[in-house]
């Protein structure tokens, strides 16, 4: 009787095993709900909507940021202009803005906290800077409020101690970053909402 070289390669491949029809079963699945959901994704930054509207760069550059009111020779109105600006490059990448649709009012409020004090002299080492903005976008149109929301950012940095001009240059370094976080998070809760509509 010759031994037949091919009469178990079926099983030594895994063919046979029910368990492996199973895993590529499931594979198979997976596979095929991917590509029915495929259809249903949206780029935030597309070119187009899937309802067919405006896209959202359009949609973005329709906003009036509205001057920050703050008082003078405070924290919030050292940060009222860079983040003034930076929505508006965030709303429009730096083009012209488009027909006014929208207007968006801030209101800022920020404190300072020590976070840790040498037990020596009692100077802060650390130190926290936080930053709350509410703000909410007016349709043009009504006049009415259709999105109102509140972003909050916290950042430290090094007061450094005794050298004064290093502890106010920490100071507003801290204060523009914290103004680039709130105005990232505002341009990302208005881009969802021009996207969902909610």
């Amino acid at each position: 009787m010759v031994d037949d070289p091919y009469r178990d390669r079926g099983s030594k491949l895994g063919l046979g095993n029910q368990a492996t029809v199973w895993r590529f079963l499931r594979a198979a699945m997976v596979v095929a709900a991917a590509a029915l959901v495929a259809g249903c994704f949206q780029p935030l930054y597309g070119d187009r909507s899937a309802t067919g509207g405006p896209n959202l760069r359009a949609a973005l550059s329709g906003i009036q940021v509205v001057e920050i009111n703050a008082p003078a020779n405070t924290p919030e109105a050292r940060m009222a202009v860079p983040m003034q600006n930076d929505l508006r490059f965030n709303f429009t990448g730096g083009g012209a803005a488009g027909p006014p649709t929208h207007q968006l009012r801030i209101q800022l409020s920020g404190r300072r906290m020590v976070v840790s004090a040498t037990n020596v002299t009692g100077l802060p080492i650390i130190e926290n800077f936080n930053l709350n903005a509410t703000y909410s976008l007016v349709e043009i149109a009504t006049n009415k409020p259709v999105l109102t929301g509140r972003a909050v950012a916290t950042v430290s940095y090094d007061p450094s101690g005794t050298q004064r001009f290093a502890r106010i240059s920490g100071m507003h370094d801290a204060e523009r970053r914290a103004a680039k976080v709130i105005s990232d998070n505002v341009t990302t809760r208005l881009s969802s909402y021009f996207v969902s509509g909610s």
